[in-house]
């Protein structure tokens, strides 16, 4: 049988025609590459990596109801004290409950 379905282009700099990359692509500008000089491909690399594992791990989304999109446990207030723990070269963090 044959598939039929059927890739659609998107044409060059238009933006609306896929939101979702977009976006991610404005988040990595914003929150990653802006407020740091990233000089040799190597260290580009490197922190490029490091921010989608915290995007995907760590950073609360408005559209999954501030959850990350990889769901993780909600500790119990009793579990220890708030930590921070720096992420993506300490230019994000996020908090964790740690036993004292």
């Amino acid at each position: 049988m044959k598939d039929r379905r059927q890739e659609i282009v998107t044409a060059p700099r238009s933006p609306w025609q896929n939101a979702y990359v977009e976006r991610f692509n404005g988040s990595v500008r914003r929150e990653c590459l802006d407020p740091v000089i990233i000089l040799p491909a190597a260290g580009l690399r490197r922190v490029l990596t490091e921010y989608i594992a915290y995007y995907t791990r760590t950073r609360t989304h408005l559209g999954l109801n501030k959850d990350a999109p990889v769901t993780r446990p909600v500790a119990s207030s009793t579990a220890g004290c708030v930590v921070a723990v720096p992420a993506v070269g300490g230019l994000h963090h996020h908090y964790e409950r740690r036993a004292a």
